[in-house]
């Protein structure tokens, strides 16, 4: 079976994307897109087998000349997932509609390898209420935003984690990997 992590960038009251980010102005944004831990994070990517994200997480990626129906991370599978995006799916991006859990599910259940949830807050929070993320590794950034995309969108979990390995880095940024015990 499948292991589906979700890996991503949140401030330190939980918020994975700030108001400038989602005005398209990535230059003002609080989150730190340089430092010592962005090697780190395009090495980790390596382990993936296929990355999966919300329909605003793969739109962020057109702000730096990415196209509806290309990859945003070559070299991995794509699945996106929204009712409302329009491109045609290929051999590197897959556009899902419909049942997001059911699809994930059988994604899950048919592979063996790394799943990466890269972002969507929404999507997070429905695959956490359905039991199917296994681990968190959290880029925390030392900021904190006050508003924006939250890690788990609307759903707000009671969830027992298990922290397997930590990294510090000096521009602030830490990195708690969890494992969640569901119950």
């Amino acid at each position: 079976m499948a292991e589906l992590i979700y890996h991503v960038a949140v401030s330190l009251d939980n918020f994975i994307a700030d108001q400038c980010m989602l005005d398209g102005n990535i230059n003002n944004s609080l989150f730190l897109f340089e430092g010592d831990h962005v090697p780190d994070f395009l090495s980790d990517i390596q382990q993936y087998d296929a990355v999966l994200m919300g329909r605003k997480t793969y739109e962020f990626g057109f702000q730096f000349g990415a196209k509806p129906g290309e990859p945003g991370y070559r070299g991995l599978k794509h699945y996106i997932f929204s009712n409302s995006i329009q491109f045609e799916s290929n051999e590197d991006v897959d556009l899902i509609k419909g049942n997001a859990i059911a699809f994930i599910e059988n994604l899950k259940q048919q592979g063996n390898g790394k799943l990466w949830l890269c972002g969507g807050g929404e999507l997070a929070g429905s695959l956490l209420k359905h039991k199917l993320i296994d681990q968190l590794v959290l880029k925390v950034n030392p900021v904190i935003i006050g508003e924006g995309i939250s890690l788990f969108g609307s759903v707000k979990p009671c969830l027992k984690l298990e922290l397997v390995e930590m990294k510090q880095y000096s521009s602030g940024v830490i990195k708690p990997t969890y494992n969640i015990i569901y119950t």
